[in-house]
């Protein structure tokens, strides 16, 4: 989306209060400093034709008056051709000499020049007091004023200049009232137009700004925007509108909301909007042919109301939509971050009283000859120590968040470290705990930290154990480089496929397909990759094994390099064990 486009920088001229304020490179101020040098043209070629009509048929005139005429025009010519870009800065000073100095000269001399009697050439005087009045501050447009206001009392002073002194001194205080007035009045009308125009461009600069923060914000908003007349056409909708509407995210507005009929409950919602001029609230379903019904939630305001100042446009109603799916996920996980920080809290209250009934019960079994006793404490022994597990798994959450955000992660030998703790694991159960190990990250380091990885480890080979099958390659680890050099590190084991249900939440804390279980296996490994700055991952894969090709679960973990990022904010981060 491109910027807002930029507009004409306004500099500010000012000499005392109230001073007029003009943009030197202001399209309209060029365009009447243009303005005034054509007209200046045009006066110089209108004076020069009257004298050449004049010698023409009269054969009457001074060779020194089209003399003058000719350097006028060549004057106005060479600064229209020289200055047309450069218009001079309004306050008093040279730069008006070849403007307003050249105007009043030439009228000057050609008054002078003239025969007694014949030509009066002072109303050409209002020219430059005119371009001074628009163009220039207000002390130039008085001050020409009062030059030109003494050339005029000259002239009647001016000794055979005319007959009637005392008339020709009241006729130039008249017309030099009159150009006072003249002056004050346009550069006052001049100054009340720059004003305007500055606060419309900055308007204009307002609204382009608005219009592109809007257009940006509406693009990347998750919750879809429609805006609709009264027509139900649409005029206005987002990407995420399209997209809920099942239109594709680029299609052009506007468009009839009612040419779907799946998308009847939303028009129903506008037309109520209109006829009850009160935000609205509800819930629809848009039933798509051949597709799944699409849950929204709507809000609806209108623009404007009937019997206002504002409805000299017709109002609009926008309509909010909400995808219900992805709200009800987003209130799925504030649940499950309430319910682990409230079941941390409690795993760490019951794991003291726990420990003592274990203790209890290991003394207790000492004392006991008596099989049918000894079988109900092995009971109490068992689930206690299954208790303690799912305590530990709790508590585990708030221990990786203290222990990474104390230091940087370590860094390891992959292959080695893998080897170390794949030997303890099957320490435990060499019978039962069979696996195949493929390391072929040799001499690669990783960063991790030791524990954790462990931790990491055990927590997939102890999952994947349980759904394996009973060959002796039923269960795989290996590690291996990328092509961009990044280690990676994989679990494979030949269960049955997991249900898509069971995939989309596979990682999130206390999800299990199994009631025995804690559900925090796979989250606290999330955990730790992502404080690391690894990612972790499920997805089917085959592998060629010896009794031929066999699709499996492979959950695989990819490692950073050794420069450890900030990782997300855990849900428990709250919780300080």
């Amino acid at each position: 989306m491109a910027p807002p486009e930029s507009v004409l920088t306004i500099s500010s001229h000012s000499e005392h209060a109230g001073a007029n304020t003009r943009g030197r490179d202001n399209t309209t101020f060029l365009r009447l400093w243009n303005g005034f040098l054509t007209a200046r043209v045009m006066v110089a070629v209108a004076l020069l034709v009257l004298h050449l009509l004049a010698w023409s048929f009269s054969q009457q005139g001074s060779v020194a008056v089209m003399a003058c005429s000719f350097g006028y025009l060549l004057a106005t010519l060479v600064l229209r051709i020289a200055a047309r870009h450069a218009p001079p800065p309004p306050q008093p000073g040279v730069q008006w000499l070849a403007s307003i100095g050249v105007d009043i000269a030439a009228v000057v001399l050609l008054q002078l020049l003239q025969a007694p009697g014949t030509l009066n050439y002072t109303p050409l005087l209002g020219l430059p007091i005119l371009m001074a009045s628009v163009l220039g501050t207000l002390v130039l447009a008085l001050g020409t004023t009062a030059a030109v206001t003494l050339l005029l009392l000259a002239w009647a002073w001016w000794p055979g200049s005319t007959r009637d002194m005392d008339a020709a001194y009241l006729q130039a205080a008249l017309t030099s009232t009159g150009y006072f007035i003249l002056a004050y009045l346009v550069h006052q009308l001049s100054s009340w137009l720059t004003r305007t125009q500055q606060v419309a461009q900055r308007s204009r600069l307002d609204a382009r700004t608005q219009k592109a923060v809007s257009a940006l914000v509406m693009e990347h908003v998750a919750d879809g925007v429609l805006v609709v007349d009264h027509d139900a056409q649409v005029h206005l909708a987002n990407p995420a509108a399209q997209a809920l509407l099942g239109r594709g995210r680029q299609a052009l507005a506007p468009f009839a909301l009612g040419a779907q009929a799946a998308w009847a409950p939303l028009v129903q919602l506008a037309q109520r909007q209109f006829a009850q001029h009160h935000p609205q609230h509800a819930d629809v379903t848009l039933l798509h042919p051949g597709q799944g019904p699409v849950g929204l939630r709507v809000r609806t305001w209108l623009t404007a109301r009937q019997g206002h100042d504002t409805d000299t446009q017709a109002p609009l109603c926008v309509m909010f939509l909400h995808d219900l799916r992805e709200m009800q996920a987003r209130l799925r996980t504030e649940k499950l971050a309430a319910m682990g920080r409230m079941s941390a809290a409690v795993a760490h209250e019951i794991r003291n009283p726990l420990a003592a009934i274990v203790q209890a019960n290991a003394l207790l079994d000492e004392d006991l000859d008596d099989p049918v006793h000894k079988r109900l404490t092995q009971m109490v022994h068992s689930n206690a120590e299954r208790l303690m597990r799912t305590t530990e798994d709790v508590l585990d959450i708030a221990r990786v968040q203290r222990q990474v955000a104390s230091g940087e992660s370590a860094v390891l030998t992959l292959d080695d470290e893998v080897g170390h703790i794949v030997a303890d694991w099957q320490a435990h159960a060499p019978a039962s705990r069979t696996l195949q190990l493929q390391l072929d990250c040799d001499g690669v380091q990783v960063a991790f930290d030791a524990e954790h990885l462990r931790r990491l480890l055990v927590n997939l080979l102890d999952n994947a154990l349980r759904y394996k099958g009973p060959h002796a390659d039923s269960l795989r680890l290996s590690t291996l480089v990328q092509p961009d050099g990044r280690a990676v590190l994989q679990v494979w084991s030949d269960g049955a496929p997991l249900d898509q249900s069971v995939q989309q939440h596979l990682f999130e804390p206390f999800f299990s397909s199994e009631s025995r279980s804690s559900g925090l296996g796979l989250f606290i490994c999330r955990e730790l990759c992502q404080r690391h700055g690894a990612a972790i991952g499920y997805q089917r894969s085959t592998e060629a094994l010896a009794r031929g090709a066999t699709a499996g679960n492979a959950f695989t973990v990819v490692f950073r390099e050794t420069t450890r990022p900030g990782g997300p904010a855990s849900v428990f981060d709250t919780i300080i064990v």
